[in-house]
């Protein structure tokens, strides 16, 4: 088990009271590569975290820093040196639930969104909800907004086994897909529009950082902290 994690560290981090202001300034950390409004890149190497469950994120925090989930480059940041303890976690995953999501995500060639409408519909509504909102309670991520390419990517990932932590319903649910499946399902939900007050203005920029602070030796400076 990696550094800094126990059995009941998301039950543990799900029963306290989240303070966002202190999850602020833990989240500078994250900013270098999921920016400052927590928007991911377009071209979806870093998904969007913005609007996403509180659940959900500490979820994928503690799968990551326990092993349980492989992701080298997030590896290093939610070890102890960052992520202290399951407070912390709690923290940071309440002040990246509140940021809003942009309306200017990564989508696909949109050729096929009425079949990736059906392969939605009909495989995806259950869990993740008729609009991709998915379920803080039952750790179900909200799909809505996220990047193709991200979501693309991580459907051939659970496919493969690589993202070992997937729930094992999603596993079975697109065993079978080919890669025309995936792709007309992620473009489609791609495209579905989050609620407008989980929108942020085209042009807004998160008022809680300023942006030339965010820079690598900065985060270098965090993760060398003993």
């Amino acid at each position: 088990m990696a550094e800094g994690a126990t059995n009941h560290e998301i039950e543990d981090a799900l029963a306290l009271t989240a303070d966002a202001e202190k999850g602020k300034a833990i989240f500078e950390t994250c900013a270098l590569c999921h920016t400052a409004e927590g928007w991911g890149s377009a071209l979806g190497r870093f998904p969007q975290l913005s609007g996403q469950h509180a659940s959900v994120i500490i979820k994928q925090l503690s799968d990551i820093r326990s092993g349980n989930r492989d992701n080298p480059t997030m590896f290093p940041f939610t070890q102890s040196k960052i992520l202290k303890t399951p407070q912390d976690i709690a923290n940071v995953a309440a002040y990246i639930s509140k940021l809003p999501m942009t309306v200017n995500n990564g989508k696909g060639s949109g050729f096929e969104l009425p079949y990736g409408e059906k392969l939605y519909k009909d495989n995806c509504v259950r869990c993740h909800g008729d609009n991709g909102e998915g379920d803080n309670e039952k750790f179900y991520p909200r799909i809505q907004g996220q990047h193709y390419q991200y979501l693309l990517r991580q459907m051939i990932w659970i496919q493969i086994g690589k993202r070992r932590n997937a729930d094992d319903k999603m596993v079975k649910q697109i065993h079978g897909f080919g890669l025309r499946e995936l792709d007309a399902l992620a473009d489609y939900t791609s495209r579905i529009k989050p609620a407008d007050d989980l929108l942020a203005a085209p042009d807004w920029k998160n008022p809680d950082f300023s942006h030339d602070m965010l820079t690598a030796p900065k985060v270098q400076a965090e993760l060398s902290k003993k």
